[in-house]
């Protein structure tokens, strides 16, 4: 069998292939490597851009390893397997939500905890900062639950699989609740100027800019006592479905055909961009449809240089000439307090930058790479990148206390592949 991930970039052909439906399944694997002197890594999605999830040894698929293990009003443990949109319809069955994610649900939990996927909010980080418990099955093939105050657990919580398989996970959810959905067109000067009361008014604040204009696409979420106004049927297809993949897909595939056209392209989506609001249910609110293969890169830099960051990005792509297609997209979370997060210790702004699938062009990501790491930026460990160890140690305040903890864990680097012997040495 051949691994391949979602945007095609990244493949492997593992020697084996396992489905484990229980924990013992998990350990029975670990300990078959070892013996044998293989590897061993658990695969999700793969919604990774990089090669974190790929192996030559055992490849753990996790399908079977899915649904909610235990519930009660405050905290709920899922297995690693089952996909963020199958937890968050089976917490809404029991009026409950988790209070912030991503906007891919495809994801498998343990994947998307295990990089240190995100969301957007003033006050609530990501999936790894509402985890409250972690079971881990270790090389030696012990099975060990951490909890706050044990430095795995902080070491883990964004771990890139590197200290153990994550079996089940233990999140902090809170009573079901409504978003407000606002979106509106502002211009990326008027952002700019304002990025901090836009910031501090907002409870979640997601913006697109598209290159090659001065328009940018603003989301705002914010807790609504009620009731609930969704878009309709037609509304949510004309805009989630047609507007923004079978449209955007088509004006891409355009721009790839004629570069010389993505301009004018870029110029007319701005012009159909539109006001709107709705109130909806918080996960239906955070969720987007994704269905455009594409390329991606993205940085967390210190909030308070996100304004230079993107105005370095814009004169970048009007210096250099590229025609980029893909918005560039601006999220912020609050610190955290997992080692590894790209949030950790410092109020966080992401800028993810994105390229058509089928026309890849790495000079534009080298050059934003480049203004991102000048200005402190951490690489999402998810997606494109080239920093090595040598720079992510001086990145991360706790990077030699993860390696550390790695070096006495796997001290034969069970669980290790490529990537990360590239990102952690």
């Amino acid at each position: 069998m051949v691994f391949v991930n979602w945007a095609g970039n990244q493949s492997g052909a593992p020697a084996e292939v396992r489905t484990p439906s229980s924990v013992d399944d998990v350990v029975r694997a670990v300990q078959d490597a070892a013996r044998e002197g293989r590897r061993v890594r658990m695969v999700g999605t793969g919604h990774s851009f990089t090669g974190v999830a790929l192996t030559d040894g055992i490849l753990l698929r996790p399908g079977a390893l899915s649904g909610i293990l235990s519930a009660d009003d405050d905290r709920v443990t899922v297995a690693a397997g089952t996909p963020l949109w199958r937890l968050n319809e089976e917490l809404d069955r029991r009026g409950l939500a988790l209070a912030n994610m991503g906007d891919i649900t495809a994801q498998t939990l343990a994947g998307a905890i295990q990089t240190g996927t995100h969301g957007t909010g003033r006050d609530t980080g990501g999936l790894a900062d509402q985890v409250l418990e972690l079971e881990l099955v270790l090389a030696d093939g012990t099975v060990t639950t951490v909890k706050p105050g044990d430095d795995l657990f902080d070491a883990a919580r964004v771990g890139l699989g590197a200290l153990g398989v994550l079996t089940s996970i233990t999140f902090r959810v809170e009573p079901a609740f409504l978003l407000e959905n606002v979106r509106r067109v502002m211009s990326l000067t008027d952002i700019l100027g304002s990025l901090d009361s836009l910031t501090a008014a907002n409870e979640h604040l997601d913006f697109f800019w598209l290159p090659h204009t001065d328009a940018c696409l603003v989301k705002t979420n914010n807790r609504h006592p009620g009731p609930a106004s969704p878009p309709s049927a037609f509304k949510y297809w004309l805009d989630n479905v047609f507007l923004e993949n079978k449209l955007f897909g088509a004006a891409c595939a355009l721009g790839a055909r004629f570069p010389g056209l993505i301009p004018g392209i870029n110029a007319v989506s701005a012009k159909a961009l539109g006001d709107s609001s709705s109130v909806n249910t918080s996960y239906k609110i955070f969720n987007s449809v994704r269905d455009v293969r594409f390329l991606e890169m993205e940085y967390a830099v210190p909030r308070e240089h996100l304004a230079q960051a993107l105005r370095e990005t814009r004169d970048l792509i009007d210096r250099t000439g590229w025609k980029i297609t893909f918005p560039v997209e601006v999220r912020v979370t609050p610190p955290s307090d997992a080692w590894l997060s790209t949030a950790y210790g410092r109020p966080s702004a992401y800028i993810a930058c994105h390229i058509y699938r089928p026309t890849p062009n790495p000079a534009y990501f080298e050059g934003v790479e480049e203004i991102m790491t000048r200005l402190g930026g951490r690489p999402h460990w998810g997606k494109l990148h080239t920093r090595d160890a040598s720079y992510l140690a001086k990145a991360y305040p706790r990077f030699g206390d993860f390696v550390a903890l790695r070096d006495r864990l796997d001290p034969r680097r069970l669980f290790t592949n490529p990537y990360l012997d590239s990102v952690l040495g």
